[in-house]
């Protein structure tokens, strides 16, 4: 899915059949071990992995926690609310990302288009993107009129929920509660681990979440997702419908609006600007780093104005970069080094200011003593480098490879070990063209004393299929 905005691609989302996204899934799990040293645990809900639970994303806990801040009792350690074995009620809030698995809560939320329903809580929030107050308190007490006084459980209120009407309100708090009453149904006979609900795919996420009032059309190329959405428009969201719209041209649909290019560009670990500027983003485990530099933009006038151009312009592109690539976690920017105070502040609210677009929450802080800036953006999927691709088989994922020159020099230290270990006649050794043209030209000398020092003979034989760092020693 691709998200399109003033002729440029704005946003990606890959998501295969094979391997859909656990986020949103609610699982009859079991608690498979209690850490009471880290107040977490670890419930198995079916994946390879098990899943990781902290105290604090317990409804419990957070109810005692509540009542310690009105005078009550402090919240009870992990042990004492979870035992090993016992059967709990799950919600999936992070994918499994890298080697860590999936993170859970027990406070159950379910999305609908205006709406989030909290079966759990009585709570009725607001999305902190509509700010006006006033407007925050009109929509709350909207929504506590079409409440019924007797049902249980808190909603908040999306950014969608502003231009909604009543009946759109009460549709979507009656799909809610009904989708809720179905789950505890479905929970009362499961035998754990086991799926009770599996959020919307992907297609259907795009017209819950992503088509707002600023979307004009939506383009599907399959004409059975197209048959699909067009469903579950008219059930859930008839406004929709009209927007939708069957692509049957013969040039593929991510050709025609350029997308396939901007896959490429965000997979890439440098990024052109249109100036002349360049972006280089490396991720990391922990964190991603980002590094702007003027590359052969020379500008018109002073070096001072040349920098703030490119950092103005880097800004813009680093926020269309974290949509794109979905770069979550820690986040350190180094801009190009500014003098002027009143130039940092501006590139720094040009930042933000795109950043504004994006709908995952995140924060920003200044620049630090050394200039660099800092932020995080919440992570709940993999970024799109690793839904795309795994690491290199030949270097391992570290972008470099040995040359071979070192190979030689390892090889030389493993044949003296092999050597002095065992008796054997003569030693071979298996290495790839490079490695072993090398031995045979600029470093046959060395070869040669090596010869001398252990007196057996030391043949080399070429292996197509290796690559450079690999060779093996046999014993003859």
């Amino acid at each position: 899915m691709a998200v399109l905005g003033a002729g440029q691609v704005q946003e990606l989302v890959v998501e295969r059949a094979a391997s859909r996204g656990l986020v949103g899934n609610i699982y009859m799990g079991k608690v498979a071990r209690v850490l009471p040293g880290m107040q977490s645990a670890f419930v198995e809900i079916g994946l390879e992995r098990a899943a990781f639970l902290h105290v604090a994303d317990l409804v419990e806990h957070r109810r005692q926690a509540q009542e310690r801040a009105a005078g009550g009792g402090g919240p009870k350690p992990i042990e004492r609310m979870l035992a090993e074995g016992q059967p709990l009620l799950v919600q999936v809030v992070k994918d499994p990302i890298g080697s860590k698995g999936a993170r859970l809560s027990t406070q159950i939320s379910l999305a609908g288009r205006m709406l989030v329903h909290l079966p759990q809580d009585g709570h009725i929030g607001v999305s902190q993107r509509i700010e006006d107050e006033a407007g925050r308190q009109q929509l709350r007490d909207r929504l506590k009129e079409l409440l019924p006084a007797e049902e249980k459980g808190g909603f908040i209120l999306r950014t969608l929920a502003e231009g909604a009407s009543d009946e759109e309100l009460r549709a979507d708090i009656a799909y809610l509660r009904s989708l809720w009453r179905d789950i505890q149904s479905r929970s009362l006979g499961a035998a754990p681990p086991s799926l009770l609900y599996q959020d919307l795919s992907l297609a259907q996420r795009v017209l819950r979440d992503m088509t707002t009032d600023g979307v004009t059309v939506v383009r599907v190329d399959s004409r059975e997702n197209f048959q699909k959405l067009a469903a579950f428009a008219e059930a859930y969201m008839p406004a929709l419908r009209a927007r939708l719209e069957h692509y049957t041209g013969e040039r593929p649909l991510f050709d025609l609006y350029n997308v396939e290019p901007e896959i490429e560009k965000a997979l890439s670990r440098r990024v052109e600007l249109k100036s002349g500027g360049t972006l280089v983003i490396d991720q990391t485990e922990a964190m991603t780093t980002i590094d702007v530099n003027t590359g052969g933009f020379v500008g018109s006038r002073t070096f001072d104005d040349t920098i703030f151009k490119t950092n103005l312009e880097a800004a813009q592109a680093i926020a269309r970069q974290l949509r794109l690539r979905n770069l979550g976690g820690i986040i350190v920017v180094d801009f190009i080094d500014m003098e002027s105070a009143e130039h940092r502040a501006a590139v720094l609210e040009e930042f933000k200011r795109a950043l504004a677009r994006d709908r995952t929450r995140m924060t920003v802080s200044g620049f630090t003593a050394l200039g660099l800036v800092e932020m995080t953006r919440k992570r709940t999927r993999e970024s799109l480098a690793h839904v795309l691709c795994e690491p290199c088989p030949v270097c391992d994922g570290r972008g470099e490879v040995k040359t071979a020159r070192t190979v030689c020099y390892e090889i030389l230290r493993a044949v003296l070990r092999e050597a002095r270990a065992f008796p054997a006649k003569e030693l071979r050794v298996l290495a790839s063209q490079p490695v072993c043209d090398l031995f045979l030209e600029e470093e046959s000398g060395a070869l040669a004393m090596l010869t001398d020092f252990i007196g057996r003979p030391v043949s080399m034989q070429v292996e197509t299929s290796y690559t450079q760092e690999q060779y093996d020693i046999v014993l003859m």
